[in-house]
């Protein structure tokens, strides 16, 4: 499947002789799946399946989705009351030749209730069952050109995805390879740190010393945290590969991210690895931020 953004637009429309119809689609970031849909009057009743039909396509992104209808020829040619205006034409000449009333005009008399009317189409449950099939099958080329869109700054999120996860692969392996974890350069380190200890504290037993010892070396040992950062860029590029709507799952792995590189920050005890930490943090918040417009 293909990586898709939370972000497009759309726009597309049907019509014949009953009515045009265009839909207009705009997607945006968002924790999970919300649809609103502006319609016209009389056409509430296609909310539910125009909600249904978003979500059979995405899984997050709030989508606003407005509708707009213009009635073809069919459903505006006037109906008129022949023989009704035929009676209110005789009453006009009436009043006129009687009552010496103003002559009668067109579009007085067809201004008359009751003489000229427009087709309800909602009355018309066959009319009305054709509006709604047109309707609902322009919403489903719009959500066609939506998906396309979202697809398609979703591959370009991936490439900038790709270009970060490359960065802290590169950090993490310069810090694998910093020279400051080289066994005489820890030894060395320690050695130095044991001393400290002795001169701070010279009545310090020998098994307290080794476990002083131990400890610092523990603590200096960013061997776990390189482990772990390595396995969540492989764990990335494989969400990444897999496609779909891995959004949820990378922003967690960018949360391990950060908390590997902290970590790594915290032991370390040359300035070269603080250096490689500090600039990984930096990607991994680049990272993160761009996996925040992903579904």
């Amino acid at each position: 499947m293909a990586l898709q953004s939370m972000t497009g637009f759309a726009r597309a429309g049907l019509d014949d002789e009953m009515a045009s119809v265009t839909w207009e689609l705009r997607s945006v970031n968002g924790r999970g799946l919300e649809a609103r849909l502006r319609l016209p009057p009389g056409f509430e009743r296609l909310e539910q399946p125009a909600k249904s039909a978003v979500g059979k396509r995405f899984s997050r992104g709030n989508i606003q989705a407005s509708l707009s209808v213009t009635r073809g020829e069919a459903l505006r040619r006037p109906v008129v009351d022949e023989a009704f205006l035929a009676e209110m034409a005789k009453l006009a000449h009436w009043l006129e030749q009687e009552h010496g009333a103003a002559p009668a005009t067109a579009d007085g008399l067809l201004a008359l209730r009751g003489v000229m009317e427009m087709p309800d189409a909602s009355a018309d449950e066959e009319a009305r069952a054709r509006l709604d099939e047109l309707a609902l099958r322009a919403l489903d080329t719009a959500l066609d050109e939506l998906t396309t869109a979202r697809c398609d700054e979703g591959a370009s999120l991936g490439t900038v995805l790709e270009g970060h996860l490359a960065a802290i692969e590169v950090l993490t392996l310069r810090a694998e390879a910093d020279s400051s974890r080289e066994p005489a350069n820890i030894r060395a380190r320690l050695e130095e740190q044991v001393q400290l200890l002795v001169d701070a504290a010279p009545a310090l037993d020998e098994s307290r010393l080794h476990q002083e010892a131990a400890f610092l070396a523990t603590k200096a040992d960013i061997r776990e945290e390189i482990d772990r950062l390595k396995t969540h860029v492989a764990s990335a590029r494989a969400l990444l590969a897999t496609g779909g709507p891995v959004g949820r799952k990378l922003d967690f792995l960018a949360q391990e991210f950060n908390r590997e590189s902290n970590t790594l920050c915290s032991k370390s005890n040359a300035a070269s690895v603080t250096a490689i930490g500090l600039e990984l943090k930096a990607v991994v918040d680049q990272f993160r931020e761009q996996v925040q417009n992903l579904e």
